[in-house]
């Protein structure tokens, strides 16, 4: 075997989402997967999701003995990107697993990117920067001597050089998403998937993105991968995934796992279009803003295309508390799109923050009475938490205590003075 995928997302470390148990497979490994089997390699996966435990993966290891163990997270998970301290402790644990069977150990992922040094430390022999399929390629195509550059010339990558912590120029990011192949969904058991979910849920949800990054500006978010920036599949190209995830896989739900899906004006109602065209509707939840959807016929078009819930990142009831975090919506556009969603037959959800500072016990007054007043589908509470390369984070950072991560996503630690503590 060339390539031994995985990721340290283990669902059993996680007590709160394994409680919920709706299992994902890790959507960034398998685009990582497929393309480098499209540049020719033979390559397979560890599924982290529903593993027992890392001594799963030293298996995998044994068993199939890769050249190269590469660990590369789930991008489209905002649990990789909380950089939660379970899974880090699991990636260094799978790291020196893979060296035991004399593995070249790549990783690549948010907190790799954030934390690169620690990764060397722990054994890594390279660490990738941001986004990573293109920097992997061209890193392995190096290592097998396919490729003429030194290594200082290949962007998107960071190691050691003879005891001196090296960090090459970032890569651009991938502008035509058109272009990448699917996932590698063979490598996934949906089966296995199919069964948890059908008898914890009554149903089987599958993920797809369409489109990578995040051009707003909230600077509690951290985009260790794409930073500013972000690209989108065309519509059709989309539709043609889901079209072969229907006539292959058969789901009964989609979570677009976009930070926000319909960024370009016209997109979600040519998406309903051209679903409309090849005959492909499953339902599904996505994750959009108030301002956004109250554009055109971006609402009614949801609902075409089959939108069964809209989950809204309205963090605050309160204006003041929006602004304190650049988050560029207003509270009325908040109430507006959730009574038009609700007018066309669409639940919605929303992402709720306490604990910014600034935060008064009126402004947590204000965010009661607007769930009062819309009585939202679903919510998800957090305290706010600060990731390293925000604004955020460092107006903050004065403040950290003994540690400045969470365990797992229930730990909801304040690790920061907040208003509240």
């Amino acid at each position: 075997m060339d390539i031994l995928f995985g990721q340290s997302y283990y669902l059993r470390f996680d007590k709160k989402l394994w409680k919920a148990m709706q299992p994902y497979p890790p959507l960034g490994t398998l685009y990582a997967a497929s393309y480098m089997r499209h540049r020719g390699y033979e390559v397979t996966l560890f599924d982290a999701m529903l593993s027992e435990g890392v001594e799963e993966w030293e298996r995998f290891v044994d068993h199939f003995q890769p050249r190269y163990a590469v660990i590369f997270e789930d991008n489209f998970n905002y649990l990789s990107k909380m950089s939660l301290l379970r899974m880090r402790e699991a990636a260094f644990a799978m790291i020196e697993s893979a060296h035991k069977f004399g593995c070249t150990v790549i990783v690549a992922g948010a907190d790799m990117t954030d934390h690169a040094e620690k990764y060397l430390e722990k054994g890594a022999d390279y660490v990738i920067i941001g986004e990573g399929e293109e920097s992997l390629g061209d890193l392995i195509y190096h290592l097998e001597g396919k490729d003429a550059r030194i290594l200082r010339e290949i962007p998107g990558i960071a190691y050691m050089d003879h005891g001196h912590f090296v960090k090459n120029l970032p890569r651009p990011v991938i502008r035509n998403l058109d272009n990448m192949p699917f996932p590698a969904w063979d490598l996934v058991d949906f089966e296995r998937y199919r069964d948890v979910w059908m008898e914890n849920h009554g149903y089987f949800s599958v993920n797809m993105v369409t489109t990578r990054g995040c051009p707003f500006h909230c600077n509690w978010c951290a985009k260790p991968i794409w930073g500013q920036r972000y690209n989108v599949r065309s519509p059709e190209n989309v539709v043609q995934e889901m079209k072969w995830l229907k006539e292959n896989v058969n789901p009964d739900h989609i979570w677009f796992m976009d930070d926000i899906m319909g960024i370009q004006d016209k997109w979600i109602e040519e998406f309903a279009d051209e679903l409309d065209t090849q005959g492909v509707h499953i339902r599904f939840k996505s994750l959009n803003r108030a301002d956004l959807l109250l554009r055109g016929k971006t609402i009614s078009a949801l609902a075409r295309a089959g939108a069964e819930i809209v989950w809204i990142g309205a963090e605050s009831g309160s204006q003041k508390i929006l602004d304190a975090m650049d988050k560029g919506t207003q509270v009325e556009q908040i109430y507006e799109a959730t009574r038009k969603m609700h007018e066309h037959g669409i639940k919605v959800a929303f992402f709720l923050q306490f604990g910014y500072p600034g935060e008064t016990r009126a402004d947590i007054e204000l965010t009661m009475q607007m769930m009062r007043d819309l009585l939202p589908d679903d919510i998800g509470i957090s305290v706010s938490y600060p990731l390293p390369g925000t604004p955020f984070y460092d107006r903050v950072k004065s403040e950290f205590g003994d540690r400045v991560n969470w365990v797992d996503s229930e730990d909801l630690a304040m690790l920061y003075e907040g208003p509240f503590v």
